[in-house]
């Protein structure tokens, strides 16, 4: 760390370009001198410039004695108290150490020797061990004593502002009605005169306080957290589950198809226990038999959740009694929990040195070469860190990607990071709806889609310091919702100390002897950006579009939109003719307004859903793919690996489902199903066919297109059984049709005069498992070759 006073600062070099691209070739970058230089430093603002930004009196819960002459809150003397408490603390060597430390605490002793007893007579209805009693006293010592006495009528004098003057009363009144509904039977629920519910709201917040100790550690537990939140409020002051298996698949059954061996990926799942969603994604795994890949290829690691904090006046938001609003730390907990899970260590047993980690909500990640090209560059160059980027669309919540200096005790350090975009009016970055010729048009999106080199990350998740929990930031941007025990609804402007996985990369930084004057190659460096389009690298969907709303930002509306674009670009490179007037307004990559209020009203121009196995590279699906024609407002799902398209012309709606698209499901030596690649897999050819019929109601207000619920007048279905296997050569197929092919059977569907000629035959024995027909895939230099072999 660098040993100067200054203040921490980005300057701007407004004539400098951040990077620029090479557009011949998608892995070689150079990197120009960067728009941005920082001198770090670990000292605080000064008080000056605190009173000159900061103008509420009640920033936080600090006593009077803490406050300036002024009426403004003393920052820097509010953070070396915490400072000098959470030193304290972390030099005891017991739990009754620390307790004698934070009872030596002003507020701490103000508030157990003020002779109200209500808080220890909760206590001592549990029977509080020394290490809890230790931290409700840091909860109090943090400022947070009202998480413990709302409801009792503790708050009296310098701990009451107006507002819990008001709380106090509506609590008071709240406990005459309970005293009055509960006259006649006195002590009935009750232990020691204390309420069921008051104890178990204690246990529970005792759990949580626990956890957030204990994960916290690295920064001081909750002494540390909250002496963070001060920190940056300062700084403010001062300005569906599925995808992601079925992809990760796609990516092994090409493995598979390129060097016949099965590989099975270890997969990592961050959770939390916010609206269930460990439950869920647990419900998930096991509902679809952990998707023939066995439990043991999985881990699920649930992050604890963390207190919301009122950005009025630091304090934590609270339901009812003990019961503070907590929320997930954000993604950048996740390298020191996974060090504290023992998730690194699982890797390594799985012999894996390198691992991409992405959002599930992101729908297109894995869409043709990103993840693959990710990975590659990462591993055979030796990288510490990559980020996938692509162009970022302005006024988007989402942060960028820079390359920044360093200077630290006269060396200079170069690194590619990222500025969340909560950050932005801290380090002097506009943002709007800038000209496309703009040095902020310039900056790339930072998409959470990383590499990591598994070595380094766990130096880092290890270090027993803040670098475990990397871009600590306050996002107090969106307002906190809930509801208090009264029923009230409650909107007001808070939120929670937030970690940004990303900014793991401020830890790899490379250094050099002088300043770099003239670029940085990018070859040199431990981190490193992959680019491409960006419909094939970011699209969440994160949130379902309200009725009405025209909006398709972050909703899975829009991602389908993104995931039309991406087929439109696929099949028009296998000469399949596409409709023409999708390819300007609707479908072009330069989306605009007005394509999206049309989308709104009237949906897709047409569907097409493709199984990532068909590739998951755009190179192999072309292979497969050639001629033909798909007529506006028709629906195209095939979910089969084993296909080929050859000249068909579809007009309206084609169905092929497999039961086994990759393989078949065997019972391994522990009883868990495992999906056996390439084994007596369904398949389906389809050669000079033409498909008509009336398909999808477009005009149907019960159509939910990003479900794939739709309402249809006419469809041609081909259901694969097991092995079953499909061909229709030289025909037409009119309206209705469905095709079910049993099990260990091959159908061939050909004209006959008039009508349809339907043969349907055994499989021979010999081809039961590899199928009469198959795509032998070959690596030729740096592509990849397909041939069809047939028996």
């Amino acid at each position: 760390m660098a040993r100067t006073t200054e203040t921490s600062i980005f300057r701007y070099h407004g004539h400098h370009r951040l990077f620029s691209f090479n557009p011949t070739s998608s892995v070689s970058l150079s990197f120009s001198r960067p728009l941005f230089s920082l001198s770090l430093s670990l000292s605080s603002v000064s008080s000056s410039s605190a009173a000159l930004c900061c103008r509420s009196p009640r920033v936080s819960t600090a006593p009077v004695e803490y406050e300036s002459q002024e009426g403004e809150f003393d920052f820097e003397g509010e953070i070396a108290r915490l400072q000098s408490l959470r030193s304290a603390i972390g030099n005891a060597k017991s739990v009754e150490e620390k307790l004698a430390v934070v009872d030596g605490d002003s507020r701490v002793k103000r508030f157990f020797c003020s002779g109200k007893s209500g808080v220890s007579r909760v206590l001592g209805s549990v029977s509080c061990d020394s290490y809890e009693l230790f931290l409700v006293k840091c909860l109090v010592a943090a400022g947070q004593e009202h998480v413990l006495s709302s409801g009792l009528g503790l708050l009296e004098g310098e701990f009451e502002s107006e507002r819990s003057a008001l709380r106090s009363v509506f609590y008071g009144l709240v406990e005459m009605i309970e005293k009055w509904e509960v006259s006649g039977a006195e002590g009935l629920g009750k232990k020691n005169g204390v309420a069921d519910e008051e104890i178990g709201a204690l246990k529970k917040l005792l759990k949580t306080l626990r956890e957030i100790e204990q994960f916290y550690d690295c920064i001081g537990g909750i002494i540390g957290v909250c002496l963070n939140w001060v920190k940056f409020i300062l700084w403010e002051a001062l300005q569906t589950g599925l995808v992601w298996s079925i992809l990760t698949q796609a990516r092994e059954f090409l493995y598979f198809k390129i060097y016949g061996k099965q590989c099975i990926t270890p997969v990592a799942i961050m959770t939390s226990a916010a609206k269930n969603n460990h439950e869920h994604i647990t419900s998930l795994c096991e509902r679809h038999q952990w998707f023939g890949r066995g439990q043991s290829s999985f881990q699920l690691f649930e992050q604890p959740l963390v207190p919301a904090v009122s950005a009025e006046d630091g304090e934590w938001l609270v339901t009812k009694p003990f019961t503070p609003v907590c929320k997930p730390g954000g993604h950048g907990v996740i390298w020191k929990l996974a060090y504290d899970k023992g998730i690194f260590q699982w890797f390594y047993d799985h012999g894996r040195k390198g691992a991409t980690v992405r959002q599930v909500s992101n729908v297109v990640a894995a869409t043709d070469l990103t993840l693959l090209a990710l990975a590659g560059i990462g591993l055979r160059h030796g990288k510490k860190m990559g980020f996938a980027s692509c162009k970022r669309n302005l006024g988007a919540t989402e942060g960028i990607n820079v390359l920044i200096e360093k200077n630290l005790d006269g060396k200079w350090e170069y690194g590619l990071s990222c500025i969340e975009y909560t950050e932005f009016d801290k380090f002097g970055i506009t943002d709007g709806l800038l000209s496309s010729n703009s040095l902020q048009a310039g900056f790339p999106a930072n998409t959470n889609i990383l590499y990591v080199d598994l070595p380094s990350a766990e130096l880092v998740g290890s270090s027993n310091d803040e670098k475990s929990l990397p871009g600590m930031v306050l996002n107090i941007k969106k307002p906190i919702v809930y509801e208090d025990y009264f029923g009230f609804q409650h909107s007001v402007s808070g939120g929670r100390l937030e970690c940004t996985m990303q900014n793991i990369a401020d830890n790899f930084f490379n250094t050099y002897a002088s300043r770099c004057y003239k670029g940085v190659e990018a070859d040199v460096l431990d981190t490193f950006i992959v680019y491409n389009e960006r419909r094939r690298v970011t699209s969440s969907a994160k949130k379902k579009r309200k009725h009405a709303n025209k909006s398709l930002h972050q909703t899975p509306d829009g991602s389908l939109l993104d995931i039309m674009r991406n087929a439109y670009d696929l099949l028009s490179q296998c000469d399949i003719k596409m409709p023409e007037q999708c390819s300007g307004v609707l479908l072009h990559h330069n989306l605009q307004i007005e394509g999206n209020d049309r989308y709104a009203d009237s949906g897709p121009p047409f569907l097409v859903l493709l199984h990532p196995a068909l590739g998951p590279l755009w190179e192999v699906s072309r292979q497969k793919f050639y001629g033909g024609s798909i007529s506006m407002g028709s629906e195209l799902q095939v979910e089969v690996a084993e296909f080929l398209w050859r000249n068909v012309q579809l007009d309206g709606s084609m169905i092929v489902i497999a039961e086994n698209v990759m393989g078949s499901t065997r019972i391994d030596e522990n009883g868990e199903p495992m999906l056996q690649y390439g084994h007596r897999c369904g398949r389906c050819k389809l050669q000079n066919v033409k498909v008509q019929n009336k398909g999808i109601n477009w005009n149907s207000g019960d159509n939910i297109y990003w479900k794939h619920d739709v309402q249809r007048f006419e469809a041609l279905k081909i259901i694969l059984h097991g092995n079953a296997e499909f061909e229709a050569t030289d025909v037409l197929l009119q309206r209705n049709h469905v095709f079910e092919v049993p099990n260990g059977y091959k159908m061939k569907i050909s004209s006959k005069n008039p009508g349809l000629a339907v043969d349907l035959n055994p499989i021979e024995e010999k081809m039961i498992d590899s199928g009469s027909w198959f795509w032998n895939y070959k690596i030729s230099g740096t592509h990849i070759h397909l041939e069809l072999v047939e028996f």
